[in-house]
């Protein structure tokens, strides 16, 4: 039996998936309202497939608990956020599962920490643990490093076809872990050491939001010069070797936003380029709130309570707003003081923000200027409904006439 200790976006969808695939899983969360909507048979999260592989997890017998079980095989898959001030990675959750872990597992378990967590994470805070509580790693615990790789609003596709890597002191133990993500997954499974691991994960986020920075600053270098930085990027990429991204708003989720700071918390004088990219990207949200106060100026609009910012997520058709563009740049015009923005997204039933809309034509209707943050389907089929309005797409979406762009 396997016992997945944390049930939240990477967390339940792989306890879904090995249950769904003959496993015998328990789901194990400290939060008892997610337990009982578990329970309840509902999902806690919208995920293109989730509901079905729910369905089909149940049938095969999942369960969901908030204690933690007696079992040969632990996975854990709790938040790692990082120090703001520092950049580390906070491996308070990590370490917390692992400590409640170790009360209850036999001698003999295997831990595998799914969590993504900085190279030496392990070294630092798991192995003490551990062996604080007298246990003998490799001897008494086995212990694993398997990162997930999937993101959402493709979550059960990538479970399923996506490489995974498993970081394991022993070959045999990791090779062992590797058998146990095959029973679903269906792409390649490498097994290495833990570092390497850690790494490789970091190291992979890194390099998108390195590339995701290098869209953003030249998006402030044509706005800069009045130059179409997307007729640009679209010619540089009719070159055979080149293939510069889409810039954006910002940058979301708790991956691509968050991993890239362990690097240079952990090697501040070495990882410059890392640094000044993740910084770029952090600006961005404060950039799209000068534009919209270039834009407001050009077309005499005065109150900032006519402007409204459309979508919460941090990327399209998923209601995931962890490190979201739309909440930065909302806290950065907190502290000027104006009055807040308007927002609506279609995502979210519940209110997140301050004057938060739940009807689309009526947040259209109190609108004059609309910011398009989120590229969700839902404003791609209503363009129609955005014609008389003044139009800022931060996505390169909208095609209506007059609209402006990054």
């Amino acid at each position: 039996m396997i016992n997945v200790i944390g049930l939240g976006y990477i967390g339940l969808p792989t306890a879904l998936m090995m249950a769904s695939h003959g496993v015998e899983v328990v789901g194990t969360d400290y939060n008892e309202e997610l337990v009982a909507t578990l329970n309840a048979g509902k999902t806690t999260f919208k995920e293109e497939g989730l509901d079905e592989l729910f369905d089909a997890a149940v049938k095969k017998g999942i369960k969901f608990t908030t204690e933690y079980q007696v079992t040969d095989t632990y996975i854990v898959s709790v938040p790692t956020p990082y120090d703001k001030f520092s950049k580390k990675v906070d491996a308070c959750y990590v370490v917390s599962a692992v400590k409640a872990v170790m009360e209850v597992c036999p001698k003999g378990a295997t831990v595998v920490i799914e969590s993504t967590v900085s190279p030496g994470t392990i070294d630092k805070y798991v192995r003490p643990v551990i062996e604080e509580n007298g246990f003998v790693i490799g001897k008494d615990i086995n212990l694993v490093h398997a990162p997930e790789r999937i993101i959402p609003g493709n979550m059960v596709y990538e479970l399923l076809h996506n490489n995974r890597t498993i970081g394991a002191d022993d070959k045999a133990v990791g090779e062992k872990i590797k058998e146990l993500y095959a029973s679903f997954c269906q792409g390649e499974i490498v097994v290495t050491d833990i570092r390497t691991a850690e790494m490789t994960k970091v190291v992979e986020n890194t390099f998108r939001a390195v590339n995701i920075a290098f869209a953003n600053e030249l998006a402030k270098i044509c706005r800069h010069d009045n130059m179409d930085v997307y007729e640009i990027i679209k010619i540089c990429n009719m070159h055979p070797r080149v293939n510069i991204l889409q810039p954006g708003p910002g940058v979301g989720g708790h991956c691509i936003s968050v991993d890239p700071w362990f690097l240079v918390g952990d090697y501040p004088g070495l990882a410059k380029v890392i640094d000044e990219s993740m910084k770029t990207n952090d600006g961005m949200p404060d950039f799209v709130l000068n534009r919209i106060y270039e834009i407001m100026k050009e077309n005499n609009i005065t109150d900032f309570a006519r402007v409204g910012l459309y979508g919460l997520s941090y990327k399209e058709n998923v209601d995931d707003p962890r490190e979201s563009p739309t909440l930065q740049l909302l806290e950065s015009q907190e502290r000027h003081l104006a009055s807040p923005l308007k927002v609506y997204d279609p995502y979210f039933e519940k209110d997140l923000v301050p004057n938060q809309y739940h009807d689309f034509d009526k947040f259209l209707e109190d609108t004059d200027l609309v910011v398009i943050m989120v590229n969700h389907n839902q404003i791609k089929e209503n363009m129609d409904k955005l014609e008389g309005k003044i139009v800022f797409d931060t996505r390169k979406c909208c095609d209506l006439p007059g609209t402006y762009r990054l």
